[in-house]
This record gives structure tokens, sequence and C-alpha cells, in this order.
């Protein structure tokens, strides 16, 4: 069996912890076994390796967090990068071209697909090694997961079983997308169950789909006509147009942490970060991304959270209002995670044209590069403020620590690679100030300093 992760969002139901960059897979705050706090993408991929499914798991991600994404799974799974935003069915179908054009996978393997946001218990995953056989001796074409709901929300889908049969099967006779709360009550009464979104079938079922939807089944074909390509749900496309699928209950720990309610009731303490919450104020959380104390007084139940991105300060239980506030109007983070760190916008000055500046802290781990990349426009200089490392410009390799300043021109290439870790000081001079720099060949460190090295 073949296993995709499906990994999106637009990172607004956390803010200001996540955004569109640092999506809330990647927000570090869930106690992990091994001390410390761990990301949602960690804990699924440790439990996933606990599982012996890692293995054969890749993940789909939107582009601009492949190396992100990289990060938190420790390079231990393939990743693709969406170009654009087409949803979980145009997501899947990707992976499942990948997966026969590049890994030359057969008409008859199972592929299941599953969200990259889940939280659930070890044994939710283990449940994933039944499908496969649930598919064939029901004969269906799609075998999915539903766990019994503990209350009548009006935020899940759900899945109405059928009458189980001679066999033991449970069909599905109906898919409901998150009703009204007065229908929600019904479907309990009905033994309906949570719909987890995750679906085992064969690679022929879901190539038959995409034929059926005018997609090509070359994974380059695909790439190239991505961006002309409609939004598409995997529910709405294949489910609940599917009339021959069962579902296998699932009755241990599966939650949906989609609200800063939801995740508070996870953390392993009231307050994360700097500040302190005092008085009568029951149920209250403070996770504080800033260096700037907060203290909550006498206030109950409540989420005190900032980030270089803003600060919120809600009830819980109107929290996942947040999303709705933001609106649709693309944002422009002041944090980033990346692969190789993290850095922070701490001023910008929107000139006009060939006046504007930028301010940024850069910040990359022990063992960790940039590069190698062309810098498109305008003037970049930098001061090293810790740490030390090697620089690459225009082609010349050179040592640099602490105190140390270097720059670049427009069209100049550069990389920065480090062993001890380094904190950069960068001021970006001119036009375009929020495009990234155009990425070039050439991950590998030793790659990029070996073709420094050589001759024109």
């Amino acid at each position: 069996m073949h296993l995709i992760l499906l990994c999106g969002g637009a990172g607004k139901r956390l803010w200001p912890l996540s955004n569109e960059q640092r999506s809330k897979l990647f927000v570090e705050l869930l106690p992990s076994p091994e001390g410390g706090r761990e990301s949602m993408l960690g804990r699924v991929c440790r439990q996933l390796d606990q599982t012996d499914l890692l293995r054969s798991t890749l993940l789909v991600s939107q582009q601009n967090q492949a190396g992100l994404a990289s990060r938190h799974t420790k390079g231990l799974i393939p990743i693709i990068g969406e170009p654009f935003k087409r949803g979980t069915f145009t997501a899947a179908a990707l992976a499942t071209v990948y997966l026969q054009s590049r890994l030359k996978v057969r008409a008859d393997d199972i592929i299941c697909i599953a969200p990259a946001d889940v939280f659930a218990g070890d044994d939710f995953f283990a449940t994933f090694k039944l499908l496969p056989d649930l598919l064939k001796a029901a004969k269906s074409d799609i075998a999915l997961i539903g766990t019994t709901p503990t209350h009548a929300s009006d935020q899940y889908g759900y899945i109405l079983p059928g009458n189980r049969d001679r066999s033991g099967f449970i069909p599905v006779a109906e898919f409901l997308e998150k009703p009204d709360s007065g229908l929600a009550e019904t479907l309990l009464g009905r033994k309906a169950l949570w719909n987890c979104g995750v679906y085992a079938f064969k690679t022929s079922f879901m190539l038959a789909s995409m034929e059926n939807a005018g997609m090509p089944a070359h994974f380059d074909d695909l790439l190239r006509i991505y961006e002309q390509l409609p939004e598409r749900s995997f529910d709405k496309q294949v489910a609940e147009q599917t009339k021959n699928a069962v579902v296998l209950p699932y009755t241990g720990v599966w939650r949906d942490i989609g609200s800063w309610e939801a995740l508070s009731q996870l953390l392993d303490a009231n307050v994360c970060g700097n500040g302190s919450i005092s008085g009568h104020s029951p149920g209250s959380h403070i996770v504080n991304e800033l260096p700037y104390p907060i203290h909550v007084l006498g206030v109950p139940g409540i989420i005190a959270a900032a980030s270089p991105d803003g600060i919120l300060i809600a009830d819980k239980t109107s929290s996942n209002e947040i999303k709705a506030q933001l609106g649709d109007a693309p944002m422009e983070p002041m944090y980033e995670e990346t692969k190789w760190g993290n850095y922070r916008v701490i001023d910008r000055f929107p000139g006009g044209g060939s006046t504007d500046v930028l301010t940024v802290k850069l910040t990359l781990f022990p063992g960790n590069h940039i590069g190698l990349r062309c810098h498109r426009t305008g003037f970049k200089a930098w001061t090293v403020l810790s740490g030390s490392g090697q620089v690459i410009l225009d082609g010349q390799a050179f040592e640099v620590k602490a105190g140390d300043q270097f720059s670049i021109t427009s069209q100049g290439s550069y990389a920065i690679g480090t062993e001890t870790g380094m904190e950069i000081l960068e001021v970006r001079c001119g036009e375009t100030l929020n495009v990234d720099d155009m990425p070039l060949e050439g991950y590998d460190w030793k790659d990029i300093v070996e073709r420094a090295q050589k001759p024109d």
C-alpha cells in the first residue's frame, strides 16, 4: 500500500502562529513523548514510523512549503510540491501519477490518501493496514475510515452507514458534508460516523476518476496544465459519486485541531512562552513567540496568542472566527520558517520603487545552508550577528564570522552554509521586496562549494 499525506491549508485558523507559509501543520506546540514539543506533521510521521508505514509514504504540499515539510519529516519521505492550490482531488491525482510515472506502481496496487493534520491515537494508523484487505474482501471501489462522534458538530463531514451485510462489511449509504446542528443531532441517532478523510482504492480506480475529469495520466503532463485546472475536493469529485464504498469504524482518539480551543486542550502548560496568568483565570492559555511578556489577570477562558505576525486575544469559543475576520486577502507574513531555519521581518519601508527597504533577521540552523540562489533585483547587504560559516558570492567562496559584512547586487548568485549555526541581519534595497530570490541548481553544499572552486 502506498500512503499519500495531503498537506495544505491557508494558515489562518491558528493565526497569528500560523500563516500562508507556516500552516498549522508546522506549529510546534504539541507535547512530545521524547520531551519538548513537536508539530502535527512531526507527530504523524513519528506515528507512521512506529506503524512501519513511513517508508511507503509520500507527501503532497504547496510548493512554497516543500522545504519546510522536508524539515518536519526529517527528509525521510518524498515530497511533491503543488505549484498551485487545486483541492484534495487534484493533489491526490498528482501523487497518483507520480507513483505511476516515477515509481512504476501497478494498476492493482492500493493507494491510501489521508490528511496530514490529523490528531489521533497510535492505533488509528495501524487501522490503515486493514484497508487493503477490506477493499479486496468487500469488492468495493473505496474503503474509508469513520470515527464515532463525541457530539453533534457542524464542523465535520458525516458518513451514514448502511446495514452490515452477511460478511460483516458496512456499506456507505450516504455522505453528508458539514450538516447544521439540527441534522447533526439526527445523524447521531442514526449511528452516523465522522469522516476522517482517509480513503483507500486501487490505482486503476483513481486513474479512471482522472480520465472522467479530463486529466492526463502522466506526471509531467499534469504539472504542465496544473494552473488551468479547477479546484476539486476528493469528497465531492469521487467519494460522493461512488456507489460501492465500505467504511471501517474507528473508536479511538481522533480530533481535528482546527481552532485555538481544540489545540489548547492538548497543551501541557497554560503558558507557552513569556508571560503569566493570575487571578481568577481558569481555562485561559498564553502562547507567545514574542520576547515581550503577556500577563493575563482575572480573565477566564481566553487564548492570548502572539507572534511577529500579530496578537490575538479571544474567548476560546469564538477563536475560530479569526479565519473570517482575516478574510481572503493574502497576508504578508512577518515570520516564516524554512528548511534551513527561519527569518523575521524587522522593518519594512515601502519608499516606492528603487527606494524600498526591507530589514530581515535570518537564522540558519547548524548543518544547514541557503543556496544556490540568484538575486533578481536591487541590492542586499548582510552582517553576521553570531556564529560562523561559508559564503559563496558569484562563484567565490570565503569564511565568515560574527561581525563580518558582505553584499550582493542585482543578478548576482550566492549561497550561505554553516556547521555551527548563524544569525544574519539582511538589509534589502530595491523593488519587488516580497519576491523570493530565484533558486538555482545544486542544493548539496559540497556540490555548491566544488562548483564555486572550479575555474571558468
